[in-house]
């Protein structure tokens, strides 16, 4: 079964919209994982609009499953991980300004500039993974990053399910067995929601985790969490 981390970035959009505590991070992060998410995700940006720096660090103790923390690799953030050790941390190359991931990494000309990152990360036990583009090349070239995983950024599978599925999951596929060929696990994430994550997720040889957020906790306001949870979960299984 795929496992699924739950971004939890919205729900400290909600709350920073009117400042004080509701909806509160902390406990969202706890009710997750005891509806039954495999892991939490967070992405801090440099200008916290949602999750913030502080939130990072309270949310860490309660971490049952796993912690999953995206994010460019700024100093900053470097400091971050290095101190809250997460399970996981997902390099994403996002300026600072982006509203959301919209690209993977170059890892031709990033190469050297991922080794020395994901180096680092390595020397404090911190598996890592970098988001991609299912570009066979780039993702050939990331094996010699020495990155643990790959998140495949799904926006344009996504984008293009509803016209034609069967077009929209091919350069995935092919994608994950190059992964697979070169020695990497492989994630997912972006723009999955429940109208589309289970064909991606029984098409996609090898695929270890999806971290879904904004139409998971969007969906939660009609459903509620927890039944959220347990629906995305279902999609998962592998029959």
């Amino acid at each position: 079964m795929t496992k699924l981390s739950v971004n939890i970035n919205k729900i400290a959009t909600l709350r920073n919209s009117r400042g004080g505590n509701t909806p509160n991070v902390l406990k969202a992060a706890i009710d997750v994982q005891n509806f039954g998410a495999d892991g939490v995700t967070v992405h801090p940006r440099p200008d916290q609009r949602h999750i913030k720096y502080k939130d990072v660090y309270e949310i860490r103790p309660i971490i049952k499953t796993e912690f999953n923390i995206e994010g460019y690799p700024s100093p900053q953030f470097m400091e971050l991980v290095k101190a809250v050790h997460p399970h996981q941390v997902t390099l994403v190359p996002d300026p600072p300004d982006a509203l959301t991931s919209n690209s993977g990494w170059d890892t031709i000309n990033h190469l050297s500039f991922l080794q020395d990152i994901i180096g680092e990360l390595k020397e404090c036990g911190i598996r890592t993974s970098i988001f991609m583009d299912p570009d066979p090349d780039l993702i050939i070239n990331a094996a010699k990053t020495n990155t643990d995983r790959i998140e495949l950024y799904t926006e344009p599978y996504a984008t293009m399910y509803p016209q034609d599925p069967e077009k929209a999951i091919a350069p995935f596929i092919e994608a994950a067995n190059i992964a697979n060929k070169a020695g990497l696990r492989i994630n997912a994430g972006h723009d999955l929601n429940l109208q589309n994550l289970k064909f991606f997720n029984e098409r996609i040889p090898f695929l270890k985790e999806v971290s879904i957020g904004h139409a998971l906790i969007s969906d939660a306001l009609y459903y509620g969490l927890e039944l959220t949870i347990n629906k995305y979960k279902e999609l998962l299984i592998r029959e």
